[in-house]
C-alpha cells in the first residue's frame, strides 16, 4: 500500500543535512518526494512510497541526526499533487 506524508519540523541542523541525511535515507527506502528549507527556517518534506518504507523513514527522522533531534514535528497525510517521477529531490 502506498502512502504520502507531509512532514515539517525545525532543528539546528548543519548545512548538507537535507542531502546527506534526508535524501540519502529516502533513496535507500526507494521513496519519492522533495525536501527543502522554508523561508522561516523550517524543514518541509513530502515523502511518498510503500507504507512500511515511509514509516521506517519517518522513524529515522524522529531519531534525528548527529545528536540533533527534530523540534515541533508535524506529520500529516498528503494528497500527491504531481508526479515525482520516482525520485527524491532536495530543493535548494
Amino acid at each position: 500500500m502506498r502512502q504520502c506524508l507531509s512532514v515539517t519540523f525545525s532543528g539546528d541542523y548543519p548545512d548538507g543535512f537535507l542531502r546527506d541525511f534526508i535524501q540519502k535515507h529516502a533513496r535507500e527506502f526507494n521513496l519519492e518526494g522533495t525536501a527543502q528549507w522554508s523561508h522561516d527556517g523550517l524543514i518541509h518534506i513530502v515523502v511518498c512510497g510503500n507504507k512500511e518504507h515511509v514509516d521506517a523513514f519517518l522513524d529515522l527522522v524522529h531519531k534525528g541526526s548527529n545528536g540533533v533531534l527534530p523540534e515541533d514535528i508535524s506529520v500529516e497525510p498528503f494528497v500527491r499533487e504531481k508526479d515525482y517521477r520516482g525520485i527524491f529531490r532536495v530543493i535548494e
